[in-house]
């Protein structure tokens, strides 16, 4: 008698806007395990400078430049570590949200790494919400 089959888990998505976008220090495309490349797309909210990186609160009228990638759960783990989330990382800089993001016309349930408005306060935004443009760095 064969075996049933285990349902396909729909892939996991991640919408980047910092320094994991391609060409950023921390570039998604060179962690592991590798994810898939989904396209470009922009969300609402507010970009800020805050030295070596970027954090992004949601919401407001602005545009905020982003990739969206599939990714595994052992991948979200990396990111997550790289954020400051979980057990080896207690810190409360940046919260892992779940929002809609349309690539391409399809809306897909993304994770975000959303920084916590008072890491943000007096940090200078950044006015056009793309990070890479920010720091002169050129995507891959």
């Amino acid at each position: 008698m064969p075996e049933p089959s285990s349902p396909i888990a729909a892939p996991r998505h991640v919408f980047v806007y910092g320094t994991l976008r391609r060409g950023g220090s921390n570039d998604i495309t060179r962690l592991l395990p590798a994810p898939r490349w989904v396209g470009f797309a922009q969300v609402t909210g507010m970009l800020f400078h805050l030295g070596a990186y970027p954090g992004m609160t949601l919401g407001g009228d602005r545009p905020v430049h982003g990739e969206v990638y599939a990714i595994e759960p052992a991948l979200e783990t990396v990111l997550d570590a790289i954020e400051g989330l979980g057990e080896d990382h207690p810190t409360d800089e940046y919260r892992k949200r779940e929002i809609a993001v349309t690539v391409e016309g399809q809306a897909l349930s993304c994770l975000v790494y959303e920084i916590h408005p008072r890491y943000a306060q007096g940090a200078r935004q950044i006015e056009h919400g793309d990070w890479l443009r920010a720091v002169g760095a050129t995507p891959i």
